[in-house]
């Protein structure tokens, strides 16, 4: 039997279930700054982030695919002395961009935060500014665990940070919003309240960064003494020199760092135009807050099930890369096919589960606004399962060396997405505009990598399962919770709404997607917990 790290399914599971509780942690930092600093506050604090992000991009975001890519091609061939120069490598790499970046922020900070429309946003991005080095120094940790085919580092990793996130930001924004009130009641300019209490929600990062990386920096100082060991029995011959692995780490990075800054710059170029229609409109006066109820709700809720495509991408890359370096297609085809299936499973009653319980999932989690943000999931909770398609397809063209062809795709849905936003607003959509664009943006990347992959690897993805029964059992799903919502929410109370109908939601979708046949006995004993759900549909003869 294989080896449990070898299934790619149970590693990207772990990193994803790291992943979508990060994401968890995340909306639990949201809620109490939010309260704390309001919607305005969270609109500083949204373009600041989205600055920073664009500079995480440029920085590191590729660094932990590019050098799990790396090190696992070394690996492969047992060149084990490569393998750890990959490591260095990409070390050198990510502390000078990290720190360039990092200055950038620092110096710069006021420009961009002008260029955003939000001057006073300046303040949080100069405090986030000293977790790019941090974060582009844990991405080549991550990177290079990943290659070794293990994501637990990466999964424990990402909630130590998360938790020291949660603490950070909330005692930071609690404390310089307090700070904030008093200068602005000297200055007469009430918006330094919220400004101060973003920027001391941004301590909240820099702090989880510190200690992701200290995590990580000792399960690596523990992992070297058997490392050693393993020089001894390099089986790669000649080990590839220092500007060899430069040549090949920078030729994996800058496609992938092409595709991610064009993939994920809509959100800053969106930030951008929205600001300026709106002054253009005379709406200048409340473009922060509905920026701040479109980033800091909508987003931070779409955003947990998406982890799941992430997590799955940072596992499927190098299981590809291996499998394209011994030659097996047919593997290939058969992991791509199962990725989706798995991801798809998730996503579709994710998307469902949004749109159906919106309503008491903002009122239990924010203050403030309510209609709008339930107006938002209500349009735009599809999204979910095109980003996480689009996600996931990237990385499957990036495994199987394909690495030109995201950056296109991406660049042509980015010029539509664009596009099509400005003619909305200028139609007077509003909010809603930016939620459709941003969903256009991810069904346009996913068409387009879709024929991609068919063309160059001639893969053709199957429907019934992945889509067909997901999407039935999901719907079927959605009008029981949909009930339970109307019948008790004004009874229960929108917390036991919640819990109630995730539990019923859940059962009620696995027991259709199995009396269906959406999943075999292969696929749950692939699946984290599988084997439990396998045993209590045996049990109740479902299968």
């Amino acid at each position: 039997m294989k080896k449990k790290k070898s299934n790619f399914i149970v590693q990207g599971s772990i990193l994803a279930m790291a992943g979508i509780l990060s994401r968890i942690i995340g909306i639990a930092r949201r809620f109490p700054m939010q309260h704390i600093i309001g919607d305005k506050g969270n609109g500083y604090y949204a373009v600041a982030y989205e600055i920073y992000s664009i500079m995480l991009i440029i920085s590191c975001y590729s660094l932990p695919l590019a050098v799990s890519k790396v090190v696992s091609s070394k690996m492969i061939k047992k060149q084990y002395k490569s393998a750890q120069r990959a490591f260095q490598c990409a070390m050198i790499f990510a502390v000078t961009v990290g720190l360039a970046t990092f200055l950038i922020c620092e110096f710069l900070g006021d420009l961009l935060a002008s260029l955003m429309k939000e001057p006073m946003s300046a303040m949080s991005l100069k405090v986030l500014g000293p977790a790019l080095l941090l974060v582009s120094v844990m991405g080549v940790f991550r990177g290079y665990f990943q290659g070794l085919g293990t994501m637990m580092p990466t999964a424990i990793s990402q909630i130590l940070e998360q938790i020291f996130v949660l603490t950070g930001s909330i005692a930071g924004a609690y404390f310089l919003y307090q700070y904030g009130g008093k200068v602005g009641a000297v200055l007469h300019n009430e918006d330094f309240g919220p400004a101060y209490g973003a920027a001391g929600a941004s301590i909240g990062p820099v702090l989880g960064a510190v200690i992701g990386l200290l995590f990580l920096g000792f399960v690596y100082v523990v992992y070297r003494a058997g490392t050693k060991k393993r020089f001894m029995r390099d089986a790669g011959g000649k080990t590839d020199s220092y500007p060899q692995i430069f040549r090949m780490i920078l030729m994996t990075i800058f496609p992938v760092l092409l595709s991610t800054t064009v993939y994920n710059i809509s959100g800053v170029i969106d930030a951008n135009i929205f600001g300026s229609v709106m002054i253009q409109k005379g709406l200048e006066d409340v473009k922060t807050n509905i920026w701040g109820i479109y980033s800091g709700k909508y987003k931070v809720l779409v955003n947990v099930p998406i982890a799941l495509a992430n997590a799955m991408c940072s596992s499927i890359v190098p299981m590809l890369t291996q499998l394209m370096v011994r030659e097996e297609y047919g593997r290939a085809r058969e992991k791509i096919g199962q990725a989706m299936r798995f991801t798809m499973i998730v996503a579709i009653p994710s998307a469902v589960g949004l749109a159906v319980l919106a309503r008491p999932i903002v009122s239990m989690l924010f203050k403030g606004e309510v209609d709008m943000a339930v107006n938002m999931l209500h349009i735009g909770s599809v999204s979910v399962i095109f980003y996480t398609m689009s996600t996931l397809t990237n990385g499957v063209l990036q495994g199987i060396n394909k690495m030109q062809v995201p950056v296109r795709n991406a660049a042509i849905s980015l010029v539509i997405h664009v596009v099509f936003l400005y003619a909305a607003l200028q139609l007077g959509m509003g909010i809603n505009a930016v939620v459709y664009a941003y969903t256009l943006f991810a069904v346009v990347v996913c068409i387009l990598n879709a024929l991609s992959i068919r063309k160059y690897f001639r893969y053709n993805q199957e429907l019934v399962r992945t889509f067909l029964i997901p999407g039935i059992a999901s719907v079927v799903m959605g009008i029981v919770i949909g009930l339970i919502s109307m019948l008790l929410s004004k009874v229960l109370g929108n917390v036991v709404t919640v819990f109630l109908g995730i539990i019923v939601g859940v059962i009620i979708y696995f027991v259709v997607l199995i009396l269906l046949k959406g999943v075999t006995e292969h696929d749950l004993r692939s699946m984290p917990y599988g084997r439990t759900i396998l045993k209590l549909a045996k049990k109740f003869r479902l299968m």
